[in-house]
């Protein structure tokens, strides 16, 4: 547990203190990048059926006997969960185990949000994936043909791309948080992520538009309803 805090303590110095806009300008250019390949980015028809997508940009590694890692992120859901991208929330991802390892100093990470069910756990406080809610590596290219009954029934789909190579990794185990400092700076009072997500009960700011819009580009429809919002 000592090496684990060392981890986190020397990690929260390796970010700014707002990185929000900043985020939202480099979780656009991951979405771009990835999806201008199709062969080898996510699979059309899972886009189309997500409900949510969540951004890691570079997030950041350290080993220090026990293998950490953190990062700042950004989660865009589709406003009801069927209508078009809406306002985003930021999160972070921090897991202090060696298995969440995925290689390299410098990884962007992805995931896309299934259902509404995993959509409405993704906004508690903070949620271990893996046991609080399913989550496998996503298949990669054109069509979703190839994918297996596990990942067709999971929660949340995730990647990394790592080197330029693009993939599907499982984020079991990994911790996601909101955070609600950099929301509240984000859109200036206090808010909860459900309340920006699941509710809709903001307007995504100017900065968040570039990322909404690209998501628009690769999948302007699809989703499903929230249920009892």
């Amino acid at each position: 547990m000592k090496k684990l805090a060392i981890v986190l303590l020397v990690l929260s110095f390796c970010v700014p203190v707002f990185a929000g806009e900043s985020q939202l300008e480099k979780a656009t250019n991951v979405v771009n990048e990835i999806m201008q390949t199709p062969e080898k980015g996510i699979p059309q028809e899972l886009l189309d059926k997500a409900v949510c997508v969540g951004v890691v940009p570079s997030e950041v590694k350290i080993a220090l006997g026990v293998g950490g890692t953190y990062g700042r992120g950004v989660l865009v859901c589709r406003k009801g969960g069927n209508g078009p991208w809406d306002a985003p929330s930021m999160f972070t991802l921090g897991a202090g185990s060696v298995g969440f390892q995925i290689g390299g100093k410098s990884t962007d990470v992805v995931f896309i949000v299934m259902n509404s069910d995993g959509a409405k756990k993704l906004v508690r406080d903070s949620v271990k994936l893996g046991a609080e809610m399913s989550v496998a590596a996503g298949p990669v290219g054109r069509s979703a043909e190839g994918a297996t009954d596990v990942q067709l029934h999971a929660e949340i789909l995730s990647y990394s791309r790592t080197r330029g190579l693009f993939a599907g990794v499982s984020l079991d185990g990994a911790v996601v948080k909101q955070d609600k400092d950099d929301n509240a700076k984000l859109y200036h009072r206090e808010i909860k992520a459900e309340n920006i997500l699941i509710k809709g009960e903001v307007e995504a700011p100017p900065s968040a538009r570039p990322l909404d819009e690209t998501l628009a580009k690769y999948s302007s429809k699809g989703g499903q309803p929230f249920n009892g919002v």
